[in-house]
């Protein structure tokens, strides 16, 4: 089912009453553990619990059905058995229930029947007006509300956990509790047959209670909807997410399609929407909380301080690694280093305290101090022993008084520091749950007992582009339906989208050929037609000089292949050019997604290509273009000349218009696309009908 964005589900997180049907005494049933949640916060609503059998559960009355109750109840939930599901729905509706959530399995994970099964629930579930959360899900939590309708608890916070796992959830709550995060809404996805991830995004980014949005998903549904979601959530998303491997590539017909995976298409979708991708819980953590207890600044220039060498080198490396930049100081910042530091202490990046901690704890206090005032550096990354003065088991704390105290104090001194200067400042810490680690932490300055946490931190702390990150772009309006996929019929809806081709003509005998020769001067290009592949399979012949040539490269050609096409071309001037690839996959959660990257024969063995939904404007192209690990070519290298890299970007954004406007295409490619000083010219062409 697709979302319908601005859903009303305040009868799902806020309902007048709550029904638990299948509520049991029994332990080991799920309608159980629903039951005695539900029943934590007696005094926000009534809760009824049902059980066909009637009798007593958790010491309450029970209601043999929904209907029986004797008043309307807003949302129900159905932990029943797969059988009875749809005499259960029935009821719930029947009783007015405004929202359902169903913890039965045996749907769409099942196979077509199951999926039939579900769809029928669905519509009756949204022709009664209500909504439906899963089937197939663990249930819902609300701390704003008071609604507890999972089998485990949560700690109150701002973060709404969205998610497809339900010890995931669980894993999550116990990497956050050190930091003093908790959850806002738990929402179990389920199959989303009715309320899909997308309901849930736009319903949790108008929630005033849920300041950050946490999403574990391994079907999108829709992919691009959920990008769009995010996007304009106003509020930091992180996603983690699984199954992005290679497989979906495996039957693609062009270069496009076997190099773009899951992974490329879910990255690009993140990067344009601003999500934070991760790869693991504790990743997803360590991103949740930073983002909870700092604001996010531009800038990667981070400055590395420690009080020792080991710490700082292999902190430098886990910024460098997470994305951050680590550049060597300047004059002016190293001599202000140099005015409060001893003089064994290095002040490049990393800036090492070399032992100065140890006779004057204070020294950490006015190092980070100076570090935050430097307009040289955009965030402060302070890792290594400090901590260990003031701790309790493990550090110096038993036998050095003086120095605990101090370094006490100049906890204190970087939390006023901080709180003058807001550029994000993350801690590493041999002792995160030291008394001073915690007077920064209770402060809003995140401390990780992990270096690599910590740069992870300060990464997610960083914005690329003030601006914000490119968003999603809009799907054109559908063209009329391209029906021959043809070189030459391809040739013709790209030339009339602007998309600059060599003259050439479409020939079956050598007649025609010698007249499509006599329309334009040499040197010629010969290509075989209906090859998808035409160089692999020797049917491209290039820098032909004469007709003489053209007919001889036609005859050998012919009696090889015997196509039953040809497309005489004139061939292009090739110095001072780059070629690049432009083609477009269609996804079947993300929808178009365009790759641009270095193209020719050399396509799929360098593997330089850049990835992004489609269709993409020329600015946000021309930034693909110059990311591309080889963008030094097309600014000129070794003495040649720059291309035009605004007709690069305009090209790119040709293509990929077509491409979204045509959901019938399956893959679009040119390949390749030459860039010159003086423009952009397409030389091939492929297109794969769905």
């Amino acid at each position: 089912m697709a979302s319908t964005p601005g859903r009303n589900l305040t009868p799902l997180f806020d309902p007048a009453s709550v029904a638990v049907v299948g509520a049991s005494d029994d332990p080991a049933k799920y309608g159980h553990a629903i039951a005695a949640q539900a029943l934590r916060a007696p005094g926000r609503r009534p809760v009824h619990l049902v059980n066909r059998r009637g009798g007593t559960v958790l010491g309450r009355t029970t209601s043999p059905s929904v209907a029986a109750i004797g008043e309307p109840v807003d949302l129900v939930v159905l932990s029943v058995p797969g059988e009875g599901f749809e005499a259960a729905v029935d009821d719930a509706l029947a009783g007015g229930a405004r929202a359902l959530v169903a913890i039965t399995a045996g749907f769409a994970e099942t196979g077509a029947a199951g999926l039939e099964r579900q769809h029928a629930i669905t519509a009756r579930v949204r022709d009664a007006g209500a909504v439906l959360v899963g089937p197939n899900c663990l249930g819902i939590a609300d701390n704003t509300t008071a609604l507890h309708l999972a089998s485990g608890t949560f700690a109150p916070g701002g973060i709404a956990l969205l998610s497809q796992s339900g010890n995931l959830a669980l894993e999550l709550q116990l990497r956050l509790a050190p930091h003093g995060s908790g959850f806002s809404r738990f929402v179990s996805l389920g199959n989303q047959a009715d309320v899909t991830l997308v309901d849930l995004v736009d319903d949790c980014a108008r929630h005033e209670g849920t300041s950050a949005i946490a999403v574990y998903a391994e079907d999108f549904g829709d992919g691009r909807a959920f990008a769009e979601a995010a996007a304009t959530a106003g509020k930091p998303v992180v996603l983690l997410t699984a199954g992005r491997g290679t497989a979906s590539a495996r039957s693609a017909q062009s270069h496009t399609g076997a190099l773009t995976t899951s992974a490329d298409v879910v990255a690009a979708a993140c990067r344009d929407a601003g999500v934070h991708l991760v790869a693991t819980p504790r990743e997803m953590a360590t991103v949740l909380a930073a983002l909870g207890i700092q604001e996010r600044r531009p800038g990667r220039r981070t400055a590395i301080f420690t009080d020792g060498g080991g710490h700082g080198a292999i902190a430098a490396d886990a910024a460098e690694a997470a994305g951050l930049d680590v550049p060597e100081l300047g004059e002016a910042a190293q001599a202000r280093l140099r005015g409060v530091l001893w003089q064994q202490s290095a002040v490049g990046n990393p800036v090492d305290l070399a032992g100065m901690g140890e006779q004057d704890p204070g020294s950490y206090a006015t190092t980070v101090d100076a570090l935050l005032t430097t307009d040289e550096v955009d965030t402060v990354l302070l890792t290594g022993y400090f901590g260990g003065y003031a701790a309790s088991e493990g550090g110096l704390g038993d036998g050095g008084a003086d120095l605990a105290e101090g370094e006490v104090r100049a906890a204190w001194e970087i939390v006023r520091a901080h709180a003058g200067r807001p550029k994000p400042l993350v801690v590493q810490s041999m002792y995160p749950a030291s008394p001073s680690c915690r007077i920064l932490a209770d402060a809003g300055i995140p401390v990780f007992g992990a270096t690599e946490d910590a740069a992870r931190a300060l990464a997610a702390l960083t914005v690329d582009d003030p601006a914000g990150p490119a968003g999603i772009p809009p799907l054109p309006p559908p063209s009329a339906e391209v029906r021959d996929p043809g070189y030459h019929s391809l040739r013709a809806l790209l030339g009339a989208a602007g998309l600059r081709f060599p003259a050439a003509r479409q020939v079956t005998d050598e007649a025609e050929l010698l007249s499509a020769a006599a329309e334009f001067e040499g040197p010629y290009v010969l290509k075989a037609l209906h090859l998808l592949h035409k160089s692999d399979a020797g049917g491209v012949a290039l820098r032909l000089p004469d007709r003489a040539a053209l007919l001889a490269a036609y005859r050998e050609m012919h009696t090889r292949l015997g196509a039953p096409a040809y497309s005489v071309e004139a061939m292009a001037d090739l110095s001072d050019g780059v070629e690049l690839i432009v083609g477009v996959n269609r996804d079947p959660r993300f929808g178009p997604v365009a790759m641009v990257g270095l193209g020719g024969i050399l396509t799929e063995t360098l593997h330089d290509v850049a990835f992004a939904l489609a269709p993409v404007p020329p600015t946000r192209a021309e930034r693909l273009l110059r990311g591309l690990r080889t963008a030094g070519l097309l600014a000129g290298a070794r003495g040649r000349p720059a291309v035009e890299l605004t007709a690069a970007a305009e090209a790119v954004a040709r293509i990929t218009e077509v491409a979204a406007a045509h959901p019938e295409i399956a893959e679009l490619e040119v390949n390749p696309l030459l860039v010159r000083p003086d423009g952009a010219l397409a030389l091939d062409a492929r297109a794969v009908l769905a």
